[in-house]
């Protein structure tokens, strides 16, 4: 037998405790992280594991305010856990994690669950929470979120809202499918997303409403809204389901209302000729009064009465439905990217507004860069971060689109429409930044564009060239004719900024 070297045994040796070592360490269950480290909201989301389907089932008293409920959620473990936290405000009776009782605790919305046992990594996980409480008085990083009407309440808002109805891992990175059901009433209608599956007739004079999305969602875009609406329903041309629903005390600007929202097919036939297929299993609109802003809630968007008070104002309708692509199949990675949502949407009012012949986006985008001083405040909000506090100020959506007309003129059309197509089929379902996009435009346009992002997005200030690529000394102050659209795009984005 021949010998082997020292140098060969101490090495083996060496290498040996360093395996057992990584072994035992990785084998110690971890708690999971209390959030994904956001931004702006560093404890939305949490660590340690992944929802595949949350089914939520409720009931919900209008004259209390009271909403009972369980919500299942199926995940799987991404590391081996020794507890995992939830997204949550209400108050919670009770939590089983594959059917045994866990232990839990509720802290400013966080809700920690520790398992009977420890679980490995790569265990399927069932969780059951079990909870009863009225949402309206909680708040989450200072702002409400539930909205109590005179006949039910709406769960519509963003960047959070599944906290005050649903546990959840709260953050669009981890997006999942979707049953929801809702009892209410006699009387009073209760929607959300997707397909309305069956309605039943329960016990005391409730009505169930069973609604399932079958594609991936993120918990802030599904939705509540319950009170007393008249729902339409028809067949898009595609033969999707659409379902409008129009509060009844919508008042003299229902008629408008209703000649806006009910031609979202002929708004998703446009867009997808620009943005390719649309995502999405239906289509629909929801009016009410009681929000003050629109939003994007996956495939029937909510839309406050005040969008059509001066009349039919189809843009609001091209703006979320552009969503549907921008925002919701392809989401943010991180909220300081905001601008990747409504940058987009508002240039989808432009190409509506072109649609429409009422100003083309170069015309729309022009003015409005004209129309704004140099001096104005508008120009020192950052659209690519923008901070916490200004995350729906008018420059993420009308400095956003400007963004992308100047886009179009130094990349050219054809390579620009690609480009339209090209990213929501790249990342669909999932969550993109702003990195990736400048390496998409690049490849397509065959280009250097970073420096135009980093003055558009990144640089405060007017730029001195606009969307247009005209520069300020020979642009002037108004010289583009004011396209017909603008006024109802203006009266949309002030709208849409009152979310924030």
């Amino acid at each position: 037998m021949k010998r082997r070297s020292r140098a060969f045994v101490v090495g083996t040796v060496a290498t040996l405790v360093t395996v057992l070592a990584g072994t035992a360490a990785s084998a110690a269950p971890a708690p999971g992280a209390p959030g994904l480290g956001d931004s702006y909201y560093p404890l939305d989301g949490n660590g340690g594991y992944d929802v595949s389907h949350y089914d939520i089932r409720l009931s919900y008293q209008p004259a209390t305010d009271l909403l009972s409920g369980t919500t299942t959620i199926l995940a799987r473990t991404t590391q081996d856990l020794s507890r995992f936290n939830l997204d949550f405000l209400l108050e919670v009776s009770s939590v089983r994690v594959n059917n045994q009782p866990a232990t839990f605790a509720t802290n400013a919305g966080e809700l920690t669950v520790k398992p009977k046992k420890a679980l490995k990594k790569n265990t399927e996980l069932t969780v059951v929470v079990r909870y009863s409480d009225n949402p309206e008085p909680y708040r989450l990083y200072g702002f409400p979120g539930w909205t109590k009407t005179p006949t039910g309440a709406l769960a519509v808002n963003q960047p959070q809202i599944a906290p005050w109805w649903y546990p959840s891992n709260d953050h669009p990175r981890d997006k999942s499918t979707f049953d929801v059901s809702i009892a209410a009433p006699e009387g009073v209608e209760a929607l959300s997303n997707g397909v309305l599956v069956s309605q039943q007739q329960t016990v005391a004079g409730m009505v169930r409403w069973n609604w399932r999305s079958v594609r991936p969602q993120a918990p802030y875009l599904t939705f509540l809204a319950i009170g007393q609406y008249e729902i339409r329903e028809s067949t898009a041309p595609n033969g999707q389901p659409v379902i409008n629903a129009y509060g009844d005390d919508l008042g003299a600007s229902g008629p408008a209302a209703r000649a806006s929202v009910e031609r979202t097919p002929e708004v998703v036939e446009v867009l997808e000729e620009t943005f390719g297929r649309y995502p999405y299993e239906a289509q629909g609109g929801i009016v009410d009064t009681s929000l003050g802003f629109a939003l994007e809630t996956q495939t029937r968007p909510v839309y406050d009465v005040g969008f059509f008070q001066a009349g039919t104002n189809t843009s609001v309708v091209a703006h979320e439905m552009a969503h549907q692509w921008f925002g919701d199949s392809v989401s943010v990675h991180d909220w300081h990217e905001i601008w990747l949502n409504e940058g987009f949407a508002t240039y989808a009012e432009y190409l509506w507004s072109e649609y429409q012949g009422e100003g083309t986006p170069a015309e729309i985008a022009q003015f409005t860069y004209d129309s704004i001083p140099a001096d104005d405040e508008f120009w020192q909000v950052l659209p690519g971060d923008p901070g916490a506090e200004n995350q729906f100020h008018d420059a993420v959506y009308d400095r956003g689109a400007m963004t992308v007309q100047a886009l179009r003129t130094a990349m050219g059309d054809r390579a620009f429409f690609r480009l339209l197509k090209t990213w929501p089929k790249q990342h669909k379902d999932g969550t993109a930044t702003t990195t990736q996009l400048v390496a998409l435009a690049e490849k397509l346009a065959g280009k250097q564009l970073d420096s135009l992002f980093e003055t558009w997005l990144y640089t405060a200030g007017k730029p001195a060239v606009g969307p247009n690529g005209a520069s300020v000394a020979k642009t002037g102050a108004k010289t583009v004719a004011k396209p017909k659209s603008v006024d109802r795009i203006e009266r949309t984005h002030d709208l849409l900024a009152a979310t924030g």
